[in-house]
């Protein structure tokens, strides 16, 4: 999910910054040290938004840059389990699909990616044995973060899955709404067929 948050940090601008205006030289700093910074605590740094306030600059001796308590907004994606994310399939490979989410990039195990027996051909495409359903680079999909992991923080790991009602390829949820939508008409249809053959 993506999110604004506000920070407050001590942002050290170096001499050769000096010549700026503070706020100029703050936001050039806060920018180089957040931007697509990655924390378990608030996700994937997107944008520096907004600096909100900073306050009086200190000089630490034997240091000669210049220190300013900083009140600021970032941007951030952090993703959270059972988040239902849209992407593209960048690749495939036989024993899963990686989706391309933005700011981070998910796997769908080839386990995951219907509810049919899947095979992966030589022009890296998975296929359902029964339904015929492809799945190829390139193509929109709907998934649900299934696990996260931070093990290394630098390269979070999301894990997918498209197995569940109104997830998958887009064509996909439209054929099947469509053949839900029709059934469900005919349901309705047949009950209000046996109610009136009931009051007779």
């Amino acid at each position: 999910m993506y999110y604004k948050i506000e920070l407050n940090d001590h942002i050290r601008v170096p001499p050769k910054l000096f010549h700026l205006s503070s706020k100029e030289a703050v936001i050039q700093r806060i920018k180089k040290k957040y931007d697509g910074y990655i924390s378990k605590d608030f996700g994937i740094v997107i944008d520096v938004l907004d600096v909100k306030d900073i306050q009086q600059g200190a000089i630490i001796p034997g240091d000669g840059a210049s220190y300013y308590n900083t009140t600021f907004e970032l941007y951030v994606f952090k993703p959270e389990l059972q988040e239902v994310v849209w992407g593209n399939i960048r690749d495939i490979a036989d024993f899963g699909a990686f989706i391309n989410l933005g700011p981070i990039e998910g796997m769908i195990h080839v386990s995951q990616t219907m509810d049919d027996f899947v095979s992966f051909s030589k022009d890296k495409v998975l296929v359902g044995k029964e339904t015929k359903r492809g799945l190829k680079v390139g193509d929109r999909v709907k998934a649900r973060i299934i696990a996260i992991s931070y093990k290394d923080v630098q390269n979070p790991k999301l894990g997918l899955t498209m197995r569940q009602p109104y997830l998958g390829k887009l064509e996909w949820i439209d054929e099947d709404a469509t053949r839900k939508g029709g059934k469900e008409a005919k349901e309705e249809k047949a009950e209000k067929k046996g109610k009136k053959g009931a009051e007779k």
